[in-house]
């Protein structure tokens, strides 16, 4: 299938090189120059412009940082929808506000084309090893088209409803994930804090009530979990401003439908905090240091 793929970041150019590895033929567009040559040596077309890449696809896909980016490449002079041909199905796997991917969504249809939105759950592991999540929001018959080809790069495809919905799966798990972690660090350290070993507590938090994804496959704690991004010196993994980001779709689309995230609305604050201290890139679990007692 020839398939236009826009933005090729951190999450993206992983899953182009998948779409490459099971055949499919590749328009790519992007504004890393060096992204772009390192797909073109794998076999993909570089395109010009989004434009460009859309108009002789069979499907779009695009990934890409945040709504005004997805605004500017679908609705753009020299954007996808300047370009693609009617009746062309069309996918955004950012994460964005579901008001903005409904938008965009009913612009594609005044053109015949589809379009729904599939934010993504693995980080840049599940990327590279094709084991997404996608939390897809289309028609069901956009899905049933869009389903063989994001098997390619993911392992779990859920059709969670509508456009838009998936977008809402997506930051409803990240404001938990984001709350949840806040208390997994709290917890670690007070358990070191009050004198028990944090190996103990990890392991009784994660056969008891406490556990959870943040506890025992991404503990905060360093020397826990020997995977987790805290036994490298919290490089790699979900970076703080990307949690940061998200925690704003899902408190920002809260204040909305009027719906309190008391929460959500602190954890917000916190990694807002980390941020402004200039640790944004640190991955998220880091937040456990703002805990810790500083060391003489």
């Amino acid at each position: 299938m020839h398939i236009a793929f826009i933005g090729l970041g951190n999450m993206g150019a992983p899953m182009a090189r998948n779409l490459l590895k099971a055949g499919h033929q590749l328009h790519v567009f992007d504004l890393n120059p060096h992204m772009l040559a390192e797909l073109a040596q794998l076999g993909a077309q570089v395109s010009a412009s989004p434009r460009d890449a859309a108009q002789q696809a069979e499907l779009v896909i695009s990934m890409l940082p945040a709504a005004a980016h997805v605004r500017q490449v679908y609705l753009g002079d020299d954007g996808v929808l300047a370009g693609i041909r009617p009746g062309t199905p069309a996918l955004d796997c950012s994460t964005i506000d579901p008001q903005t991917a409904r938008e965009v969504s009913a612009a594609a249809a005044l053109q015949g084309i589809d379009l729904g939105d599939a934010p993504v759950s693995g980080g840049t592991g599940g990327a590279a090893a094709g084991t997404l999540t996608f939390m897809v929001g289309a028609s069901p018959a956009l899905f049933a088209t869009l389903k063989p080809v994001l098997e390619h790069m993911g392992r779990n495809i859920v059709h969670c409803g509508a456009v838009g919905t998936g977008q809402i799966a997506k930051i409803c798990n990240n404001l938990l994930l984001g709350i949840s972690m806040i208390g997994v660090a709290e917890a670690m350290a007070l358990g070191d804090a009050l004198g028990i070993d944090t190996q103990v507590l990890a392991g009784i938090i994660n056969s008891s009530t406490g556990r959870c994804w943040s506890s025992d496959s991404y503990n905060p704690w360093p020397g826990i979990v020997d995977t987790a991004p805290a036994s490298r010196g919290y490089t790699g993994g979900f970076g703080a401003d990307l949690m940061l980001k998200d925690l704003g779709l899902a408190t920002e689309a809260a204040r909305q439908a009027q719906q309190p995230v008391l929460l959500g609305a602190l954890a917000q604050q916190l990694y807002q905090a980390m941020s402004q201290r200039g640790e944004g890139g640190r991955d998220f679990s880091a937040i456990v240091e703002a805990y810790r007692k500083p060391t003489n």
